[in-house]
């Protein structure tokens, strides 16, 4: 079951341009801006936030995931046993995507019925 909305995952044409953006005209803070081959910026509003925003080069995710929908955010969710969640998904006959293992964790995608993607990483 999913407990609540982890991340929204931005897709920006500049990343340095958006994080200047963020932090310095909306006071966002810098939590993370790691880079493993993939630079990923995680920012959020104030200390005591519980959802993040990430700022992801729209060109490198549209080279590894052509089929996503980069014109709007995703959501990431966290959630419990997501081995579990994924069979549960695919018994329910929702768009799965492969596991992937990321810097962060492991996390697949799934789709709803107009084809949103939707991401859920274990937390």
């Amino acid at each position: 079951m999913i407990g609540q909305i982890g991340q929204v995952m931005l897709y920006v044409e500049d990343q340095e341009q958006s994080k200047k953006f963020w932090t310095e005209k909306l006071g966002f803070t810098v939590v993370s801006d790691i880079n493993n081959g993939m630079r990923i910026i995680t920012i959020v509003p104030n200390d005591n936030a519980q959802t993040s925003i990430v700022l992801h080069d729209k060109k490198k995710i549209a080279e590894m995931s052509p089929e996503l929908n980069l014109t709007t955010p995703s959501l990431m969710f966290y959630a419990e046993n997501l081995d579990n969640l994924y069979r549960d998904y695919q018994t329910k006959g929702i768009t799965v995507g492969e596991f992937m293992e990321m810097p962060f964790g492991k996390v697949f995608n799934f789709a709803d019925d107009e084809e949103n993607y939707f991401a859920v990483m274990e937390k």
